[in-house]
């Protein structure tokens, strides 16, 4: 992790207080990560969010009115936002899957023990998914089960024409991130140099319209679906 002079800003949303105090209580307890407010539905965080501009938000993806989902695709369209880090359970896959495609850095299981969740809010902090994309992708074939032909055809057809933009070896770059390389196993996959795939990496952001690796693998493996 970089290192930083201020504590991590953090914003808890979730519609059952007790978790919202134990999540505080657990984030609290670290010297380089701080609670600075809480929401109890999407609605509110948006508003808590824009009075304290924070680092992350850990939100719960089911909530009554302003689901997170929602609240993640309005907070992460908008200039400079936080990184969104999902709480989930397990029935609530098919949300998390939609927050990865609009921008949301990954997920946490509330029973996640609290270690393992003060890790992810500091890798999310630093701006990377807390799963690699692989382990991202496996999660989600895993938990998301069969969508109807209809719909996989019309997110297949929506990648292939954002993909078709790419140039080859921008194709190339981006298949390996979606098959979980790093960009020193890129590199010696396309024979490279790091310096050229951060560059291809760019140019990927920049084209898709991308805020990160993991929809990057999302768009790979929805255009292959």
């Amino acid at each position: 992790m970089e290192s930083r002079d201020d504590p991590v800003r953090v914003v808890v949303v979730d519609d059952e207080e007790l978790v919202r105090m134990a999540l505080r209580l657990v984030i609290d307890g670290e010297s380089d990560l701080t609670v600075v407010a809480e929401a109890a539905d999407g609605n509110a965080a948006l508003r808590v969010v824009d009075e304290q501009r924070p680092d992350v938000v850990l939100m719960d993806v089911r909530m009554p009115g302003r689901d997170g989902l929602d609240t993640a695709r309005e907070l992460l369209a908008r200039p400079a936002p936080p990184r969104v880090l999902m709480l989930t359970t397990f029935d609530s896959s098919d949300l998390v899957l939609g927050a990865l495609r609009v921008g949301a850095l990954g997920f946490v299981l509330k029973d996640t023990p609290p270690s393992r969740i003060l890790d992810a809010v500091r890798t999310v902090a630093d701006g990377n998914p807390v799963l690699s994309p692989a382990a991202t992708a496996r999660v989600i074939a895993a938990a998301t089960g069969p969508d109807s032909a209809h719909a996989r055809g019309r997110h297949r057809e929506a990648a292939r024409r954002r993909l078709s933009v790419l140039t080859e070896r921008e194709r190339e770059t981006a298949r390996a991130i979606a098959d979980g390389l790093g960009n020193p196993q890129i590199a010696e996959r396309l024979r490279i140099t790091v310096a050229t795939v951060k560059a291809h990496t760019g140019s990927l952001f920049a084209k898709l319209a991308v805020e990160n690796r993991v929809q990057i693998a999302l768009l790979v493996r929805d255009a292959e679906d």
